[in-house]
């Protein structure tokens, strides 16, 4: 108790910057105009700062996965070629109707050797391609839903079916939610139609009624994992073998992720103290929805890829994301309050704080191609992706979270049972406290940005011109006398450079979006093999980036902050997904 009410400051962290950025607007140029001016020099200069490092983070981020794609398609058409060929001259050095003249006993020996040659290239490039053909991982891929389209589940499970080492290596973990009505139907005819395609499928269906749970994805997943891990266990597996990945229901996993994965695992040193974060991209119906919608996916993948080129492995997954099964026990699964609501960043900081920092992040640069919110009519379909947003930025609890574990008072009666030892790693940091200053101030950029930079980017600047420079005497809110700007050469000076700094704030977003085109065209055409892709008439979409910034970013960010100081329990509500069976990728 006595730690609860020491740590309750940091509750009010998240609402009074969400406040207070609205608050500024108007009292900052009257009542504290000096102040004020500091205060925007120093927070555009800094934003400034941080979208350019991101911008550098992006580039890097996309050439990484342009490369891991291109070399996976390089190998595999290498080795096909290569079969072809030794094919070839093993049917032509065997056949009885060749010529036994000199002339071609020699062209005849030349061709053997070289089949030899090609065969020796063969095997090391199959060797490299598929080094994990024969893979001794156990992988459970864990699929929270809630009220999806049968349709769109089947296709999720069906591109996993289709991976190699399906029927050997994969079990399904099919995460349902009790309160759902009709789900053992719809399970159960998922669990017949894959009846022979995984090693395991496993259902789970999660009691609404589990006191101190909050409804929700974590709570899902937390449930699911427990008991199909237990049953794993029961049925001979062992725990070292088991790579626990939690997919959306829409989430489209490549083959490939599954191959970087192990690969990572492998090339480790700590490869138990690791999650795995692959990039997420919007790709199957973007063509389908409005632009503005389009336009904020496009922008958050952005954002969740610039992260994870992060030398320090201090990153965050979004939506999927892979991990061993024994971190999962070590840190006791996944937390099921209403604080743990934006599961994926909420694990990784789980596993942060409870290995005393010793959790990395390792970026795999694959793709996971996602669905947009869709439904029918453009008012709706916005609606519902505002109605994603907030809870989406329900997230905000982990900035608490954060600060509390980095600064808070410990409750002794909540201290784990169990220690960790000290040791050295690839991905440790060399201190940990340093790791937690640094784990902190990028939580706060994720969380506290999008609900300051709208208001004070778009307002701040035109708002206090106004105030100070009013149009009419009518409007006049300060005396000449009382305006630094006026009274003040310095003050005049700063004032200058911010309107100046003002002006090439959304040039790293830009810059961003540019290498973005080229990322998105490279992830259609070459991995998922799609003939349609973004072309030039999608760049009137930016068109839509002020509405999408407001709309989606802006106004849910600063509900779900404020809703922090009474913390409501939301209602458990899904976006609403169209899903027509095709043959995309």
């Amino acid at each position: 108790m006595k730690a609860s009410l020491l740590n309750y400051p940091f509750e009010l962290v998240a609402p009074m910057v969400a406040i207070g950025s609205v608050l500024l607007l108007p009292l900052g140029p009257l009542l504290i105009p000096r102040i004020y001016i500091l205060f925007l020099l120093v927070y555009f200069t800094i934003f400034l700062y941080t979208q350019v490092n991101h911008l550098f983070k992006f580039y890097i981020t996309a050439s990484k996965m342009t490369k891991t794609i291109r070399n996976y398609n390089n190998q595999r058409n290498t080795i096909s070629n290569t079969n072809t060929n030794t094919t070839i001259a093993t049917t032509t050095t065997s056949s009885p109707e060749l010529d036994t003249s000199p002339t071609n006993n020699t062209t005849n020996k030349t061709t053997t050797r070289e089949r030899i040659t090609s065969v020796e290239e063969l095997e090391e490039m199959e060797t490299a391609l598929n080094l994990y053909n024969d893979s001794h991982f156990i992988h459970a891929f864990i699929i929270p839903n809630y009220a999806e389209p049968e349709a769109l589940l089947r296709d999720t499970i069906k591109r996993l079916a289709n991976h190699k080492n399906a029927q050997t290596n994969y079990v399904i973990i099919l995460a349902m939610e009790a309160s759902e009505l009709n789900y053992e139907q719809k399970a159960n005819n998922l669990a017949e139609y894959f009846k022979d395609s995984f090693l395991q499928f496993i259902i789970t269906a999660h009691p609404a009624d589990i006191p101190g749970e909050s409804r929700g994805k974590g709570s899902n997943v937390a449930y699911a994992a427990r008991h199909s891990c237990s049953q794993m266990l029961q049925n001979g597996i062992d725990r070292r073998r088991i790579i626990l990945t939690i997919s959306d229901s829409d989430s489209s996993i490549p083959e490939l992720y599954i191959n970087e994965v192990e690969r990572s695992f492998n090339q480790a040193e700590d490869p138990y103290f690791l999650l795995f974060a692959p990039p997420i991209f919007f790709s199957r119906n973007c063509f389908d929805v409005p632009a503005a919608v389009r336009m904020t996916d496009i922008t958050w993948s952005a954002m969740v890829m610039s992260s994870l080129s992060n030398g320090r492995g201090l990153s965050f997954p979004c939506s999927t994301y892979s991990l061993s099964m024994i971190l999962a026990e070590r840190v006791g699964y996944w937390d099921t309050d209403a604080d743990s609501v934006g599961e994926d960043m909420h694990m990784m900081l789980k596993c942060f704080f409870k290995t005393d920092g010793l959790a990395r992040c390792c970026p795999i640069f694959v793709p996971i191609n996602l669905t947009n919110v869709q439904t029918t009519g453009y008012l709706s379909n916005m609606n519902a992706r505002f109605v994603q947003a907030k809870r989406h930025y329900n997230g905000i609890a982990d900035l608490a979270y954060t600060l509390r574990n980095s600064f808070g008072v410990k409750d002794s009666s909540h201290l784990d049972n169990f220690s960790f030892t000290k040791k050295t790693s690839l991905y440790a940091s060399p201190t940990f406290w340093l790791d937690k200053l640094i784990i902190c101030t990028k939580v706060m950029e994720a969380h506290l940005i999008p609900v300051s930079s709208g208001w004070l980017m778009f307002a701040a600047v035109p708002l206090m011109q106004f105030i100070l420079f009013p149009p009419h005497t009518m409007v006049a809110f300060v005396e000449p006398s009382d305006n630094p700007i006026l009274t003040s050469e310095f003050y005049s000076t700063l004032w200058n450079i911010v309107k100046i700094i003002t002006i090439f704030l959304p040039f790293p977003l830009f810059g961003t979006l540019a290498v973005y085109e080229r990322l998105h065209r490279v992830i259609d055409r070459e991995l998922y093999r799609k003939s349609e892709s973004r072309s030039w008439r999608n760049m009137f979409d930016y068109i839509s980036l002020p509405i999408a910034a407001w709309a989606f970013m802006t106004i849910p960010s600063t509900i779900a902050c404020i809703k922090r100081l009474y913390k409501t329990n939301d209602k458990y509500i899904v976006a609403e997904k169209f899903f027509e069976a095709d043959n995309e990728h």
